[in-house]
């Protein structure tokens, strides 16, 4: 049996807007959405080799997402369509076909390719991939159809010739808990498919049982810092033994966290140099301050001046309490400051437990905060 190959995504979420990165919100939205034109156009490379593409969930954010994304996304999706790359989108829990004015209800008369909207476990379409049929199980989570109240178990499987292929948006074994299908991987194993197409975890993830391979290619462009995306594309070569998967890095923005540990500086100045050196105008940054500080920062007036350094940086406090010895030293002037210092380090040792310790320097942190604004 000849081997195919086929590029897997899923997760792509187009149409997500980012919240609060100094108002490139809506520039960052729309270099999220044109990741589908640069998968669709590595799928469409003369020596990309890929004679299938898999959307397996969230396509969307959201199952009604704007005219004008969904008209983008079938022009991208008939791109292939005419390319002689067959295409299969399976729904999400994002984007979920359950309700009436689901995008796959309203467009589904004109999408392109191959979209599953049966509710349960079944074989969607026989298609030839060269000389290769292949056989494509799916479905599509819908509300008060799919029989979903424990994980599923009863998966089809013809007896043809040719290379089956499972492509479902869920978890295995409840391992993604709400809002997420779930799916048995014992029972998927026990079906025999070459290969299972997984969508809904972000991060990559392969899990084989005996001979067969589940596997998730997480998103390819992230997110946010805690959701940052694998940046590359998964390409799977399913037939003649175990799938061989290839990884090809995509062109997508990186969201990098970088520690950055204050114990032993001496000013806001050192600590403003040493973030300048991890400068990088491309990319999404946070910034995780580690250590016990020994002078007081003001962390918003320094976001403020290496902003510039970065596409987007956000600064992260996990250090521990303050020094010590310096707020003892600054609690002795004969100052407003001085005195709330006081207050706060005698409030402090006198704290019973370690919930009330944290909620009295919490208080301590804000007012020296605003003490450094001069409010």
């Amino acid at each position: 049996m000849a081997r195919i190959r086929c590029l897997h995504l899923a997760d792509l979420h187009l149409g997500w807007t980012p919240r609060a990165i100094g108002g490139r919100e809506e520039e960052r939205r729309q270099e999220r959405d044109g990741l589908l034109k640069r998968a669709v156009d590595f799928a469409m490379a003369h020596d990309s080799g890929i004679q299938m593409v898999i959307i397996a969930g969230d396509l969307f954010e959201t199952h009604r997402p704007e005219a004008g994304l969904v008209d983008t996304v079938l022009q991208e999706l008939s791109r292939l369509e005419k390319a002689g790359i067959p295409v299969l989108t399976v729904p999400g829990n994002h984007d979920e076909v359950t309700y009436y004015d689901s995008v796959y209800r309203q467009r589904r008369g004109e999408w392109p390719g191959i979209l599953v909207t049966n509710p349960m476990p079944a074989l969607v379409r026989t298609i030839n991939l060269g000389d290769t049929p292949c056989h494509i199980y799916s479905m599509a989570y819908t509300g008060g159809l799919t029989q979903a109240n424990e994980p599923l178990r009863k998966f089809l499987h013809t007896q043809e010739d040719g290379i089956h292929l499972g492509v479902f948006h869920g978890s295995l074994d409840w391992d993604a808990g709400e809002r997420s299908l779930p799916l048995s991987s014992q029972a998927l194993a026990e079906a025999g498919y070459d290969y299972i197409a997984l969508g809904h975890i972000h991060q990559y993830r392969e899990k084989a049982v005996g001979d067969v391979l589940m596997l998730y290619p997480g998103a390819v462009e992230g997110k946010t810092f805690s959701d940052p995306g694998e940046g590359f594309f998964t390409v799977v070569d399913i037939g003649d033994g175990f799938p061989v998967i290839n990884k090809i890095p995509a062109q997508v923005r990186s969201y990098r966290q970088i520690k950055v540990d204050v114990t032993g500086m001496e000013s806001e100045l050192e600590l403003e140099e040493e973030i300048i050196k991890k400068a990088d105008h491309e990319a999404m940054v946070e910034i995780r301050l580690l250590g016990a500080f020994s002078f007081l920062p003001n962390l918003t007036d320094l976001v403020g001046r290496v902003k510039n350094q970065f596409y987007h940086v956000e600064i992260k406090d996990d250090t521990e309490f303050f020094n010590m010895e310096t707020l003892k030293l600054r609690a002795a002037e004969p100052t407003i400051q001085g005195y709330f210092l006081r207050r706060m380090l005698n409030r402090l040792e006198k704290a019973e437990d370690e919930k009330e310790r944290k909620t009295i320097y919490l208080a301590l942190a804000k007012g020296i905060s605003a003490f450094a604004k001069g409010e």
